[in-house]
């Protein structure tokens, strides 16, 4: 189904700042002389399924695989196109296994998206596994998204922003460009005790979920993007930008969730992280979920997730603010193309340490 942009409420309507109505990529911008000395900033999105969610909250009938791509691709692509917008698509192995997903998956990078590796069977638990495991993993989700797409991932995203040396090490190994699984902020332990206290799991399920959304230490981490340091090669990070300074979330699921309290309080947090990630000299690279992008209406199964209770036209119509604020300041790039800069600069170095348990 394709959302109809010309029937939703306009971002003024919902906020009395106007956001900008010009593109910001790939097309060239010249109604704004100062435009193309905009730092760059990277928009991405975490393809998580119905299944995915089910599977991690302990809801029955993930086996089926249930699916909700043949919805939200269609409108996400129709947002992004709106906007001239190209972004990394980071897509689960098990969904490009499955022939039924090839057609909305085919268009993601028909569109002219980078598809990215999200892992195969989307466990958050990734960083548990055996080196054998995680090979497996990486290489499954691999080779069937470079099959269902016609492009093979060179960047990676952790499922639950699970990651480990070893995760590092094998993306290094295959080739990778880049990693994209930290999220350096202090709330993750509260994010995972909600999450805990709404799901379904038994005792066996949360210990093996207890490092979900990270510990307490990953605020400590930079926010800038940075170098691995694994043996003698490299290998870039680029983590999900948080408010400098206070390290807390700035992504879109999160400003929609203060959205259903205040889209005012909204607009005043992102815009003073905007503000922040300007003075600090930080390039954002900021997460959208497939659930920005649908309502209960569309998915009640997950009505326990914060915002579901906003309906998709309002969604919509918030993030029309949101990314339309973040062009106003940065030049928008899919992930690669940052990797890529980036590769030719001076970053620093980190020795990889993770707390796996």
């Amino acid at each position: 189904m394709t959302i109809a942009f010309s029937r939703l409420p306009t971002p003024d309507s919902l906020f009395p700042v106007p956001c900008s109505p010009t593109p910001n990529y790939p097309l060239p911008i010249t109604l704004n002389p100062m435009n193309t000395k905009k730092p760059l900033a990277s928009l991405s999105l975490d393809l998580d399924n119905k299944w995915s969610y089910m599977k991690t909250h302990g809801d029955a009938g993930w086996e089926a695989f249930p699916s909700y791509l043949d919805v939200v691709v269609p409108r996400f692509l129709d947002f992004l196109e709106t906007r001239h917008l190209t972004i990394t698509v980071f897509i689960v192995g098990q969904d490009a296994a499955l022939e039924k997903n090839h057609t909305a998956l085919k268009q993601i990078a028909q569109a002219g998206h980078e598809v990215g590796n999200h892992s195969f069977n989307h466990e958050p638990w990734l960083h548990l596994y055996s080196e054998a495991e995680i090979e497996t993993e990486i290489e499954k989700a691999e080779k069937a998204i470079a099959q269902a797409t016609g492009k093979t991932p060179i960047g990676f995203r952790g499922p639950g922003f699970s990651c480990s040396p070893t995760v590092l090490k094998i993306l290094q190994r295959r080739g990778y460009l880049y990693d994209a699984s930290t999220f350096p902020t202090f709330l993750g332990p509260l994010a995972r005790a909600y999450y805990f206290m709404t799901s379904n799991l038994s005792k066996e399920d949360l210990d093996q979920r207890k490092a979900l959304f990270g510990k307490f230490e990953e605020g400590f981490r930079p926010l800038n993007p940075y170098q691995w340091r694994l043996d003698e090669t490299r290998l870039i990070e680029i983590p999900v930008t948080t408010m400098p300074l206070f390290k807390i979330p700035i992504h879109f699921s999160y400003l929609l969730y203060l959205s259903v309290f205040s889209p005012p309080l909204a607009k005043l947090y992102f815009n003073l992280a905007l503000t922040l990630c300007r003075l600090t000299k930080t390039q954002p690279s900021l997460l959208l979920h497939p659930l920005d992008f649908l309502g209960t209406e569309d998915a009640p199964e997950l009505a326990f997730f914060p915002a579901m209770n906003l309906p998709s036209y309002k969604k919509l119509a918030y993030l029309s603010y949101f990314v339309g604020a973040l062009g106003d300041r940065f030049t928008l790039v899919p992930l690669h193309q940052q990797a890529q800069t980036l590769a030719q600069s001076s970053l620093k170095t980190f020795k990889p340490r993770f707390a796996l348990s």
